[in-house]
C-alpha cells in the first residue's frame, strides 16, 4: 500500500462521525448517547482526529458540559454539515438493502404522462435496477435533503445549493373546459370568461394552482376553487365529468380526448422542469444516466428546448 493511503486510511468514517455528533450535540456525551458508545470513546476519537489532522477540533474546558468548536473544528463542522446526514442515510439503505436502487421524486402528472417512456429506456439498460418513485410537489426537496430522495423532477427552482438542478426544458400550460360550454375564449380573455365558472384546480402550495390563480385574478377578484385535487390525471377527470374548468400541462391533453377542449396559453410564462439530486451523487453514473435519457426522451417531444421560452 502506498504511503498516500496509508495517509487516507487514517482518518475514516467512525472519527469523522463522532467529531460531527459531537459538533451537532455540543458536547462529548450527547454524542455518546447518539452513538451508543461510551463518553470516553467519544472524546478518544475527537482527540484521534486532531492528531491526524494536526490541528485542534474542539474547546473544553475541565468540567464543563459543553463544548466549544474552535475555527478549524467549525469549518470541518460546516463542510459536513450540509452533506454528512444524507450520506449516512444513503448508507444505511445501501446496507439495508444491497439490491441497487435509486429514489425518484416527482409531480404525479410528470410520472403518469412523461415518466414511464424514460423508466422504460433506462429500464432496459439497467434491469436489475429498483426505481422506487414517490409522487409528490412540495416536498421534494427537503425529502432529498433528509436522505429520503436521491433524485427529483420538479417544476420549482429550489436555489439549494444541496440539492443541485439542471433545467430540462419547459412547458405551455393550457384551458381546459367542458365541450359543451361552448366556443373557446382567446387566451387574453381567459381571466374574464372564467368568472363565475366553477374552477377546478390541485392541492394548497401546489406550484400549477399558484400559476393559474395569479393568472385568474388579473382582471378582478381571484378566482376561488370548487374543486382541488392532487395531480393533473385528476383535475383533467373531473373537467371530462363537466365539474368545471382547469389549467393544466398542455401534454396532458390528448387527441383522443373526449368531451373537452382546450386553450393553449402562450400568454402565459411557460414552466420550467428541473431535474435536481443530492450534490453527493452529483457524478454517479447511474444519475447522469438517468438525466440523459429524461433529456432524449422529453425535450423536443414533450418538452421545449432549455431557453426556447426565456427559460
Amino acid at each position: 500500500m502506498s504511503k498516500a493511503a496509508k495517509g487516507r486510511g487514517g482518518v475514516n468514517l467512525t472519527l469523522i462521525q463522532t467529531f460531527y455528533e459531537v459538533g451537532s450535540h455540543g458536547s462529548f456525551s450527547g454524542a455518546a448517547r447518539e452513538l451508543n458508545i461510551s463518553y470516553q470513546s467519544a472524546a478518544n476519537h475527537v482527540r484521534r482526529l486532531e492528531q491526524i489532522l494536526k490541528a485542534k477540533l474542539i474547546e473544553s474546558e475541565q468540567g464543563a458540559k459543553r463544548i466549544q468548536l474552535t475555527p478549524r473544528g467549525r469549518a470541518l463542522f460546516n463542510l459536513l454539515q450540509p452533506e454528512f446526514d444524507i450520506m449516512l442515510a444513503r448508507l444505511s439503505k445501501l446496507l439495508e438493502n444491497q439490491r441497487s436502487a435509486l429514489r425518484v421524486g416527482m409531480p404525479q402528472a410528470i410520472f403518469f404522462y412523461l415518466f414511464p417512456d424514460v423508466l422504460r429506456i433506462f429500464r432496459e439498460r439497467h434491469p436489475d435496477m429498483e426505481i422506487a418513485v414517490a409522487e409528490r410537489d412540495t416536498v421534494l426537496a427537503e425529502m432529498v435533503k433528509n436522505g429520503s430522495l436521491d433524485i427529483c423532477l420538479s417544476e420549482r427552482h429550489f436555489g439549494d445549493p444541496v440539492v443541485p438542478q439542471k433545467l430540462l426544458g419547459s412547458y405551455r400550460l393550457s384551458l381546459v373546459y367542458p365541450s359543451a360550454w361552448g366556443a373557446a375564449p382567446a387566451p387574453e380573455d381567459v381571466p374574464g370568461w372564467s368568472i363565475g365558472r366553477p374552477f377546478v384546480t390541485y392541492e394548497p402550495g401546489q406550484t400549477l394552482r399558484n400559476l393559474a390563480l395569479d393568472f385568474l385574478g388579473r382582471d378582478g377578484p381571484a378566482a376561488q376553487p370548487a374543486i382541488s385535487t392532487s395531480g393533473s390525471s385528476s383535475v383533467k377527470r373531473c373537467v371530462e365529468t363537466g365539474l368545471g374548468f382547469a389549467i393544466i400541462p398542455s401534454w396532458c391533453i390528448r387527441d383522443d380526448d373526449q368531451g373537452i377542449s382546450s386553450v393553449r396559453l402562450t400568454n402565459l410564462p411557460a414552466v420550467g422542469v428541473y431535474f435536481g439530486n443530492a450534490e453527493f451523487l452529483q457524478n454517479h453514473p447511474a444519475v447522469r444516466e438517468l438525466f440523459d435519457v429524461c433529456r432524449q426522451q422529453l425535450v423536443g417531444r414533450e418538452l421545449d428546448e432549455p431557453g426556447a421560452d426565456g427559460l
